[in-house]
């Protein structure tokens, strides 16, 4: 089911992303437009868009909502092999997706910090982490302490 409901996904999203798609969108509009004299822009005939319109995006939301699930998933996938890859890299920030809130914030707001102390060039971020890791005896690798 997973994986038929992923090609699914997968070959919808590249047909409404394309253009095609989004002229027959505007064509679609055009025309329902065209008639509304024709039918006296009648209830059935602002009922018809209406619910089209609410059918195409009920079902969107769950498409993008799967495809991005799922690109996001790959792209931090590739961020952890390059962590891993990375000499001298800090492997505790594999798997930053699992940590809480609190976590991630305490890490945002280190490297905050580093950044305003020690500038932004890269050499001297990376010194400035090293720094703070020992200052703080966080050993490189591990999960950061918060507190």
């Amino acid at each position: 089911m997973n994986e038929f409901f992923r090609k699914i996904s997968h070959r919808t999203a590249e047909i409404v992303g394309s253009p095609w798609s989004f002229v027959l969108a505007i064509l679609s509009i055009l025309i329902w437009g065209v008639t509304g004299p024709y039918f006296k822009f009648s209830d059935t005939w602002q009922l018809v868009i209406n619910t089209s319109t609410t059918i195409i995006t009920f079902l969107m939301v769950f498409l993008i909502q799967n495809t991005q699930n799922r690109d996001a998933r790959v792209f931090q996938i590739k961020l952890d092999e390059l962590i891993r890859a990375t000499e001298g890299a800090r492997h505790g920030l594999v798997n930053l997706e699992e940590f809480t809130d609190a976590d991630l914030m305490h890490l945002q707001l280190q490297f905050r910090n580093l950044r305003q102390r020690y500038g932004n060039t890269a050499a001297e971020e990376l010194m400035a982490i090293e720094e703070e890791l020992i200052r703080r005896d966080i050993p490189v690798g591990d999960k950061p302490k918060l507190g």
